[in-house]
């Protein structure tokens, strides 16, 4: 985990980034169509990726130029960075297209996209509660070899 020096103040104290938001890359004011590579710098996902969630159908149709160049918008950019979301989950990628297949057949699926996300938020809070004991053994490991080095310390001074 990587933490920096906050440097707002003369005495800040040491914050981890990974606790913040994500800084997210600013979207130009009043543009609402981008290129796959500024799509790339926006999310930081590659073009493959972008490419291979066009073709399973977890993005839906995706707009092109008369150049055939996909064009995104800013609803494709709030959808991916749901997506980005849910596979922070661990939800399956089989799931997530199915999700998207629930999105567009319209209100009609509400009850089978909430159940889809109920069932996923439990699978999350079980991953949480692991790692909370996972968590705990490590810090009594921390604590112990903190205090063996300290009698050993202890042991060389006298």
């Amino acid at each position: 985990m990587q933490t920096t020096a906050v440097t707002t103040r003369p005495n800040a104290t040491r914050t981890d980034i990974c606790s913040a938001p994500p800084r997210r890359h600013p979207r130009p004011d009043g543009q609402d169509r981008y290129t796959i590579s500024e799509v790339v710098a926006f999310t930081g996902l590659t073009a493959h990726t972008l490419r291979w969630y066009e073709r399973i159908g977890l993005m839906s149709h995706i707009d092109r130029s008369h150049t055939g160049q996909r064009r995104y918008s800013n609803r494709d950019l709030d959808w991916l960075d749901f997506v980005g979301k849910l596979r922070l989950t661990g939800m399956p990628v089989a799931d997530m297209v199915r999700y998207a297949e629930l999105v567009r057949e319209g209100e009609s699926t509400y009850h089978d996209r909430r159940e889809l996300l109920e069932a996923t938020r439990r699978d999350v809070l079980a991953r949480i509660g692991e790692l909370q004991d996972t968590l705990a053994v490590l810090d009594r490991k921390i604590s112990f070899y903190g205090d063996a080095g300290r009698a050993r310390e202890g042991e060389r001074t006298r």
